[in-house]
């Protein structure tokens, strides 16, 4: 019998592992099969911006994104869950005035920049973060020029929205399954529910995406090419999907989702994966994400990048070292 979730990341503190980590991964192939899994995979999650590149599916797909133009700087930042830095927010800005559109056009919400020196820079000017500094104001923007392309309303998360209803037709389509429900995401989008098994069953599909394929193929090929290409905007500096992709020198595609989310597409072995923490904790997501790509030679285990995803010291207040974070014994076998 399958274990629901397996033991994958312990946190040691000098000889004895303080915390542990469960969680639940899987690896598929182009056609849709596991090649290799851990933990129950018909275990329903949310995948939360893990699959961003599966809502901006409509946007290419529908001729929406041609239409309007768009760059590929843009179709990156429509998959992004960025920094909310100035290369971040010069991008939403432009695009916004480009539609005729404002930031008060945005639903994603004010959030304050994940970048850590453009936080500090507007404190330092006295100025308040605005909706284009949500991680998510590329999406947004992505929604909002098919939201226009279709000649749609203005509430364009609402559920029953023709944005969303592309989005969930799509989402059903490249993870084989049809979804039990969604969420509420923290940018007020649905996030749409599927198993570990469809979600593999997704990153395996873009993996296999081709060139002569049907539009939601091609769509699929474009979106993660771009994503892998345009990495600072994905994500940003000191940042996990970044950084690694970066360092899998155009290998990989890399994205990561809130509560121990992370997917990965690598199309030159025709393979997606997914992968799930159980707590949530990104510590070790971020370690399993890196673990799951060095054993399918996508990283190099030695790349200091990499190790420090894979193997981070923990310091004290002191700047001791006085543990570390890596895979549980066994895993990935």
């Amino acid at each position: 019998m399958t274990d629901r979730v397996v033991e994958m990341v312990d946190v040691w503190r000098g000889p004895v592992a303080e915390s542990r980590h469960t969680g639940l991964a899987v690896v598929c192939n182009a056609a849709g099969e596991v090649i290799d899994g851990w933990g129950d995979l018909d275990t329903v999650i949310l995948p939360r911006s893990a699959v961003k590149m599966i809502q901006a599916l409509p946007l290419v797909a529908s001729g929406a994104a041609d239409a309007a133009g768009l760059t590929v700087d843009q179709l990156a930042f429509s998959c992004a869950s960025h920094n909310g830095d100035k290369i971040h927010t010069d991008k939403a800005r432009a695009w916004l005035g480009a539609l005729d559109l404002s930031d008060d056009d945005l639903i994603c919400g004010i959030q304050e920049p994940m970048g850590k020196q453009s936080r500090r820079a507007l404190i330092k000017a006295d100025e308040t973060p605005c909706r284009v500094h949500n991680n998510c104001s590329g999406k947004h923007c992505g929604f909002l020029t098919l939201t226009k392309h279709l000649g749609a309303g203005p509430d364009y998360v609402h559920p029953d929205h023709p944005v969303q209803k592309a989005a969930l037709e799509a989402f059903e389509t490249v993870t084989g399954e049809t979804s039990p429900g969604f969420g509420i995401d923290g940018c007020s989008a649905p996030n749409f529910a599927t198993s570990m098994r469809g979600l593999g069953r997704a990153m395996g599909y873009f993996a296999g995406a081709r060139e002569d394929g049907d539009a939601l193929s091609q769509a699929a090929l474009r979106l993660h090419q771009v994503m892998r290409t345009h990495p600072d905007l994905v994500a940003g500096e000191g940042r996990a999907c970044t950084e690694l992709m970066r360092a899998a020198k155009g290998k990989v595609t890399i994205k990561t989702g809130a509560e121990g989310v992370f997917t990965a597409i690598l199309p030159e072995k025709g393979l997606g994966v997914a992968l799930k923490i159980t707590d949530g904790a990104t510590r070790a997501s971020e370690c399993v994400i890196a673990g799951l790509l060095v054993k399918l030679g996508a990283l190099d285990a030695n790349d200091p990048v990499v190790r420090k995803y894979l193997n981070p010291e923990i310091k004290n207040f002191a700047g001791l070292v006085t543990g570390e974070i890596k895979l549980a014994a066994g895993f990935p076998v």
